[in-house]
């Protein structure tokens, strides 16, 4: 399987962490929180924690705390179809294809619910062929990048063309205010956006080659509660627990070492290092257990910086960095992880 187009969309409005923090004092809920809770806010959005500016799918900051089950739901059932949409035609144009060549189309989302799902709004707004595949994937929370390409290697196996391959986030649809520390990090981490890949069974002649090799998943049900979604109030609240970045660290270390060991490749032998960013702290978990450089960890620290965490598209937004900041070819390991406790990894071969 090659990639042959790649893109990326994020909602037109941006904000400062400081802009964050000014409005959220303005909140109505503000002053119900603990002081303990209103201290986190405060630090994390006027520290050093990694992230200077998000994008959020919101004309003015204040509409962000309008927190109720139907404003949260109108503000993703409007914004993730264009959003995905917006990234899917770029990535057609990159791919240099049209949508009557798509053969199948696999969505992943998990900041809300649409029945039928966001596939059908995108087959819709691409004018893609009524006997397409439309897959919709959910529930795999930040890490769904690197089974939503799973997903489309094996439809390719199974005799498509071209897949589109698409993860969208309006992790701003589900925000939620109260004192648990977790809930308000996420808060002041998480941004919206989208990213598009096109997957072909025959590289570009127009681009860089990029071919999936392999793949490796880990999954670690006992560790489900440290990192997941729940309802409460008829919203979605992350649960976000101390022990993530560790976690993290811990896992990605078994998959890349399992992968290595398959492909009879070393750490050494990587040239690039596509990594989903949770927040600096996993960053910092990261690079410890799998002996990185800081080099090796720009460019994820640079999608970080500028957008937050995306959840699910974040990785594809530092591939399409690692691309066009013309990464050195050779092997390149991504890596997303999220809720599960899942960790995935694939194993590009990047000329």
């Amino acid at each position: 399987m090659f990639l042959t187009g790649l893109a990326t969309a994020v909602p037109p409005h941006r904000f400062t962490q400081w802009e964050c923090w000014a409005a959220i004092q303005n909140a109505p809920l503000f002053p119900r929180l603990n002081a303990r809770a209103r201290a986190i806010l405060q630090k994390v959005l006027t520290s050093e924690n990694g992230v200077e500016t998000r994008h959020f799918a919101l004309a003015k900051l204040t509409d962000a705390f309008d927190l109720t089950p139907d404003a949260l739901h109108a503000r993703f059932a409007e914004h993730a179809p264009a959003l995905a949409l917006q990234a899917a035609e770029r990535a057609l144009a990159n791919a240099r294809i049209t949508p009557r060549e798509v053969d199948a189309v696999v969505v992943s989302t998990c900041t809300g619910y649409l029945c039928p799902g966001l596939s059908s709004y995108v087959c819709e707004g691409l004018g893609l062929r009524p006997e397409v595949l439309a897959l919709d994937l959910v529930g795999q929370g930040c890490g769904a990048a690197l089974p939503n390409l799973r997903a489309a290697h094996a439809v390719l196996q199974g005799g498509a063309r071209q897949v589109l391959s698409i993860c969208v986030e309006i992790c701003s649809a589900a925000f939620y205010l109260d004192d648990d520390p977790g809930v308000l990090v996420s808060d002041c981490l998480f941004g919206d956006g989208a990213a598009a890949g096109v997957l072909s069974a025959q590289p570009a002649g127009h681009a860089r080659r990029v071919e999936w090799k392999a793949a490796r998943s880990l999954h670690s049900p006992k560790d489900r509660n440290l990192l997941r979604f729940e309802q409460r109030g008829g919203m979605l609240r992350n649960i976000l627990s101390r022990q993530v970045p560790t976690l993290a660290a811990r896992h990605a270390k078994s998959v890349l070492g399992g992968m290595l060991q398959d492909a009879e490749l070393t750490a050494a032998d990587l040239t690039g290092w596509i990594l989903h960013a949770g927040g600096q702290q996993v960053l910092g978990a990261l690079q410890k257990e799998l002996c990185l450089s800081e080099t090796d960890l720009l460019l994820s620290a640079g999608v970080l910086r500028e957008f937050g965490n995306l959840s699910s598209p974040f990785v594809l937004f530092v591939l399409e960095k690692a691309l066009a900041e013309a990464t050195p070819g050779g092997w390149w390991w991504m890596l997303s992880f999220g809720a599960g406790f899942s960790c995935h990894g694939a194993l590009l071969k990047v000329d």
